[in-house]
């Protein structure tokens, strides 16, 4: 045999291998009752957008392709989802406080306004993920005004109070 034979084969080796290392990747749930689009400060077409752009990453609804399940693609996966939930998860929208749904929103403003998210990665493979102009302004006048929602809704809480 010849040494790239050896080469070639050992990888394929090595690449079976590996689909035995266990990946748990985060759970999916459909049943997210305090869900973003549920709370009633985004619909239409802005809840498209996100839906499409944004909720495999940042919802418990992701949708795994079948190379989610290919190492060592899955790895890769399994930690982008896991730390993008971690930063902002739109499945649990309701459950954060005023102070923190600013911030969301204002970093949400921020990553879409300067082209950081959708992540380049993920839009390459996701070609339904990749924001025009028009959407990623009409992303950002939707988080101004949305912060203005609910500055003014924790008001109202506080002067029933």
């Amino acid at each position: 045999m010849k040494p790239w034979q050896y080469l070639i084969g050992g990888l394929a080796v090595i690449g079976i291998a590996i689909q035995l290392i266990p990946n748990e990747l985060p759970v999916v749930e459909t049943n997210n009752p305090d869900d973003l689009i549920g709370s009633g400060v985004v619909e239409g077409e802005v809840a498209g957008i996100l839906k499409s752009a944004c909720y495999d990453c940042h919802s418990n609804e992701t949708k795994y392709p079948w190379y989610s399940y290919v190492a060592p693609v899955s790895w890769l996966v399994a930690k982008d989802i896991r730390e993008g939930r971690e930063e902002l998860n739109f499945s649990t929208w309701q459950q954060y406080d005023m102070m923190e749904k600013l911030e969301k929103l204002d970093d949400i403003a921020i990553e879409v306004g300067e082209g950081e998210m959708p992540m380049k990665i993920y839009t390459y493979i996701h070609s339904e993920a990749k924001l025009t102009d028009a959407q990623r302004q009409l992303i950002i006048t939707w988080t101004e005004a949305t912060m203005d929602v609910v500055a003014e809704e924790e008001e109202t809480e506080e002067s029933v109070e």
